[in-house]
């Protein structure tokens, strides 16, 4: 999905977050948590996924808003942001909801489901901040009622997320994603 505030551009390259290149893009391997994995090359405990660096700029903030449809003006207005006693204007939670997925499922491939995001938010994105995302994977079982580690066979994926910039933890939070199951394989 490009131009709805993942903070792609249309016509841009994937991997690309307004102009710059993500791990995602610049090659780090095959397999979960290289930013080009197919569930393939196993997942387990105490795993750590390549990080993503996503610049926050202006116009992320203020598309991220519009497209999530909330007008508050703390998204889009500076003056009204500062006059509320904010530096500058700052990402909504939808936004923040959204990127969090983005690095999920570029990190565990086409074959990821999404069954659960929990987060929280903590130290404001600004205009000019980097936000990193990185992830630890916390649990991995078979899916119940899967086909018992044959063709088709999914784990469910328990991955504790981390969203950071110059503040602190911008987001904190674990998804439960679903994977095409490695059979076993490290």
């Amino acid at each position: 999905m490009t131009g709805q505030g993942d903070g792609q551009a249309e016509g841009q390259a994937e991997g690309q977050v307004d102009g710059r290149v993500s791990a995602q893009a610049e090659g780090q391997g095959d397999g979960p948590g290289s930013g080009q994995g197919d569930g393939q090359a196993g997942v387990f405990p105490g795993q750590v996924l390549a990080a993503l660096e996503i610049p926050v700029t202006r116009t992320l903030i203020v598309a991220g808003a519009l497209a999530s449809r909330d007008f508050q003006d703390v998204h889009h207005d500076a003056e009204a942001a500062r006059s509320k006693g904010s530096p500058d204007i700052f990402m909504n939670i939808l936004t923040t909801n959204g990127l969090v997925g983005r690095y999920l499922t570029d990190r565990f491939g086409p074959g990821a489901v999404l069954r659960r995001v929990a987060i929280r938010l903590g130290a404001p994105n600004h205009p000019g901040d980097t936000l990193v995302l990185t992830g630890t994977v916390e649990t991995v079982a078979p899916e119940e009622g899967g086909s018992g580690g044959g063709e088709g066979a999914r784990d469910v994926v328990t991955v504790r997320v981390v969203g950071a910039n110059r503040l602190g933890h911008h987001v904190t939070g674990t998804a439960t994603v679903v994977v095409p199951s490695s059979g076993g394989r490290p």
